[in-house]
């Protein structure tokens, strides 16, 4: 697949993503925004750097430098967005001095103001385990805006889940002894559960900060046309480029650093061969039995209730 520098050139991308390959930009997602065409991009879903001291962000610690680089890198996003097209955008919280600060509040006061840009819902993704506190409730979630660019696109049927009740029937009026709910499934809602990239999940690579391929393929599923062009603009160890892989859809990515550019590779060439392991998307949430050994209290514990 195509790896482009920076003195790529606009007809060189676009011709590349026009023939359907997957084309990957080695370096500042700013550089490839300005290079890029108005209205090109159906779907652009990413999680940018969180400004909370990691590698790969030495040089940006604070709110006020991630929303400077917001503030450059979204109305770009926005302005190579077809009209129906959708913008994803996933954030966490910035914690200093244990005050925390929302990053998605920030993400949509920098896009709200946007002619013809819409929130259309703000989905939490929830997770069951991650780093513990003792001086706040431990974060088990984190946000993804989904804006879209005019009248968008939103393809329910591709994204349903189990009905909780299949069998359940109205039980008066005109409908009386009819299913209640839809046979193909109900509508996910805006709270995802979905297991965290730990340690211990099978798609754990060294990007210290991953999210599952599975929270990218729902967006891509439900948003974005077959054959249509994902985007993700700091696009870290690929997850979202597998994701478009996976289901058959266009990938333009861009990552500044060596290391992690040489991971989505590894990965999107496994997607390209099918050969990616990951967790499926409907996978159920594992529940533990309560008798095994690491989920059975010790009986040699004991605690006191004061």
């Amino acid at each position: 697949m195509p790896v482009a520098k920076h003195d790529s050139t606009k007809k060189a991308l676009s011709a590349s993503v026009r023939k359907g390959a997957t084309v990957l930009f080695q370096g500042d997602c700013r550089v490839l925004l300005a290079a890029m065409k108005d209205e090109t991009i159906d779907l652009t879903i990413t999680s940018p750097p969180y400004c909370i001291g990691k590698a790969y962000e030495s040089e940006s610690t604070t709110t006020a430098d991630f929303i400077k680089t917001q503030k450059e890198v979204l109305p770009e996003v926005v302005r190579v967005t077809r009209q129906g097209g959708s913008i994803c955008w996933q954030t966490g919280y910035h914690v200093t001095d244990g005050e925390a600060f929302p990053l998605d509040f920030a993400i949509y006061e920098i896009l709200k103001d946007i002619p013809g840009v819409h929130l259309r819902n703000r989905i939490i993704w929830s997770f069951g385990h991650g780093l513990n506190s003792t001086t706040r409730f431990s974060g088990r979630h984190e946000v993804v805006l989904w804006f879209t660019k005019g009248e968008h696109r939103f393809n329910l049927d591709t994204i349903r889940v189990p009905q909780k009740y299949p069998g359940k029937r109205h039980y008066k009026g005109e409908n009386k002894g009819m299913l209640s709910g839809n046979p193909l499934g109900k509508n996910p809602g805006d709270v995802w559960e979905m297991p965290n990239v730990n340690a211990n999940h099978i798609e754990k690579t060294d990007h210290p900060c991953q999210f599952p391929v599975a929270l990218a393929q729902r967006f891509v599923r439900a948003l974005c046309p077959i054959d249509g062009i994902v985007f993700d603009p700091f696009m870290g160890s690929g997850s979202s480029g597998v994701a478009a892989e996976l289901e058959k859809r266009r990938f333009l990515g861009s990552e500044i650093f060596p290391n992690y550019m040489t991971l989505a590779l590894n990965r999107l060439d496994l997607a390209k061969r099918g050969r990616i392991q990951v967790r499926e998307l409907d996978k159920p949430i594992y529940v533990p039995d309560p008798n095994s050994a690491v989920a059975k209290r010790p009986e040699h514990f004991t605690t006191e209730v004061q």
